[in-house]
């Protein structure tokens, strides 16, 4: 019986995705069948063996009354860290339908960064609840990460780690890990830290230089005096570009005395890039930093509406600028059908400027080092556009309306507004940047009513002098 159930589990994980990545229907009506009836057993067989990040893609295809089932059936079997794989609004509602006992019986074998992970955004109550139910050195270690600013490397960071004084030699280091019981190691690390009495961070060994030194050689030699380390209150975005510049795949953080406190490995570091690029590209389009697929339709609509709002009084401000040429309008038509034109092809452009500002100011590749030269740059390059689409837009509007005048002043004005739109997608971004605004929430309206009002008065207003004279 033990070998054919050795022979079913694997099977089923081979069946688990198909060739796009994506969980196969089967599997997962496989798995909610078993749920169903309460077939613990075949459950076991079906997602028991999962990797975390499989078994958080199968709760979030599981229908939301059969995850926290799901969770208790698998008993023992279930990794906690799964929950790390979920969307926040999942993962709340799952904790709040668990006993507070199964949570805690669970959360025991975690690092301390993923149970940061699982509790940081539940209410105080409910952290406190959880946190008692825990052994009191696994609550007092993740009760310290807690206590660190939200976004910062105390709340990345693990808390195990090894850390040994510097007069000890390879070989005791080596017998000291293998001496170490299991729940006191970390998953996986890649070197050991050198501490004087304090506690204060005096280098690193990494492992490999570890194994192939001498027995008899102390770690004050072997050690890399100049660790680069991480503050504890260091934004987590600075540390992803900390380990992006120096190559990193571990880092030693320290409290403001120098004291090892913790260690953040690259893992964490892929999950902050991945959250801030989703945070940039949804702020992009004024869309909420915590809105997740799993939100319901009201607070959809509310962390949206107001974004919506300020678009529409730009939107009107726009057309204002309309309306100051209400009579020239009204005797001609061909104005009225090409002035969204302009102002499109302005957006447009600036839209693909700002993207690149933004972009730029977020990686710390634009500063203010570079700053006019690439203002310069984008200026030649609404220049040009400007030329080329002016052209093009003059050409097709004097054959449309058969009058040559009125192409070439379409096209005098998409080169204005294509300028205006280069200038203004990547200056807005530097101002609001400077001034400590985030310039992936805010420039998106400022720069769309840029080249909406540029582009509305430099045709019309064009259009009013060239017919005039």
């Amino acid at each position: 019986m033990a070998d054919l159930e050795e022979e079913k589990a694997p099977a089923a994980m081979a069946g688990l995705r198909d060739s796009d990545g994506e969980l196969r229907p089967a599997f997962v009506d496989s798995v909610a069948h078993a749920i169903d009836t309460n077939d613990a057993e075949a459950l076991r067989l079906l997602a028991g063996d999962l990797h975390e990040a499989d078994v958080g893609a199968l709760i979030e295809a599981l229908d939301a009354d059969l995850r926290s089932h799901f969770i208790e059936l698998l008993g023992d079997h279930f990794d906690f860290a799964a929950l790390t794989e979920v969307d926040e609004r999942v993962r709340e509602d799952i904790l709040e339908e668990l006993p507070t006992e199964t949570v805690a019986e669970g959360m025991r074998d975690l690092e301390s960064d993923d149970a940061v992970t699982i509790l940081e955004y539940l209410d105080r109550e409910d952290q406190e609840e959880i946190l008692e139910a825990l052994p009191a050195l696994d609550r007092l270690a993740i009760q310290r990460s807690l206590d660190y600013p939200e976004n910062s490397a105390g709340r990345l960071m693990q808390t195990t780690f090894v850390r040994t004084p510097p007069f000890w030699t390879a070989g005791q280091t080596l017998d000291h890990i293998h001496d170490i019981e299991d729940e006191e190691l970390p998953d996986s690390f890649f070197e050991v830290f050198v501490v004087d009495p304090a506690h204060r961070l005096l280098g690193n060994v990494f492992l490999d230089r570890l194994v192939r030194a001498r027995r008899s050689a102390r770690l004050d030699e072997l050690m890399d005096p100049d660790r680069r380390r991480v503050l504890v209150t260091e934004d987590q975005e600075e540390v992803a570009r900390f380990f992006e510049r120096y190559n990193l795949i571990s880092a030693p953080v320290v409290d403001e005395a120098d004291r090892l406190v913790g260690v953040i490995t690259i893992d964490d570091i892929v999950d902050v890039i991945r959250e801030e690029a989703a945070e940039d590209i949804g702020a992009l389009g004024g869309v909420s930093a915590s809105e997740e697929l799993s939100d319901t339709v009201w607070w959809i609509t509310r962390s949206r509406f107001l974004w919506l709002l300020v678009n529409l009084l730009t939107a009107f401000l726009a057309s204002s600028v309309i309306g100051l040429f209400e009579g020239q309008v009204q005797q001609m038509v061909a104005l009225a059908v090409l002035v969204p034109i302009v102002a499109s092809q302005g957006g447009n452009a600036a839209t693909q400027t700002m993207t690149i500002a933004v972009r730029a100011l977020a990686t710390r590749e634009l500063t203010r080092a570079n700053a006019m030269r690439v203002v310069r740059r984008e200026l030649f390059v609404g220049c040009l556009n400007g030329i080329g689409f002016g052209i093009i837009t003059g050409v097709a509007a004097g054959t449309w309306f058969g009058m040559a005048s009125l192409g070439f002043v379409i096209g005098l004005a998409m080169l204005t507004n294509m300028i205006a739109g280069a200038l203004g997608g990547i200056m807005i971004p530097m101002i609001l940047d400077r001034f400590d605004a985030d310039p992936a929430v805010s420039s998106g309206a400022f720069v769309t009513t840029v080249t909406d009002v540029v582009g509305n008065f430099a045709f019309l207003g064009i259009a009013t002098l060239w017919f005039k004279l």
